[in-house]
């Protein structure tokens, strides 16, 4: 297992930071480098009103940077809950050949 990491990018809305901090921890923990996101906007609220809509498109760049990055990614769809900027990071992980992982089964 040492030397041969996979490395997954951690995708969905930043309201499930619990899920997100435990994805983080099963994937390092099955010998993954596991990239997430920078701050949780949505679910710390000290952060959400700095968020202007030019970082906004910064923070939304820097993650299709660390899907670039990546060999896969890993979403965090909780009660099958996929947002608009996780669904356009999925689209982007698709055409550039990443494979999906998701937290909970989905219906295709």
């Amino acid at each position: 297992m040492i030397g041969s990491y996979k490395i997954i990018t951690l995708c969905g809305s930043t309201k499930f930071k619990a899920e997100f901090i435990k994805a983080q921890r099963e994937l390092t923990l099955h010998g993954n480098i596991v990239l997430t996101v920078g701050l949780f906007g949505h679910a710390d609220k000290e952060y959400e009103s700095a968020i202007t809509e030019e970082i906004k498109k910064m923070l939304d760049d820097m993650h299709l940077r660390r899907i670039d990055m990546s060999d896969e990614i890993f979403v965090i769809n909780k009660n099958g809950y996929i947002g608009e900027s996780t669904q356009r990071e999925m689209n982007y992980a698709a055409l550039n050949g990443k494979p999906i992982g998701y937290l909970e089964s989905v219906i295709l």
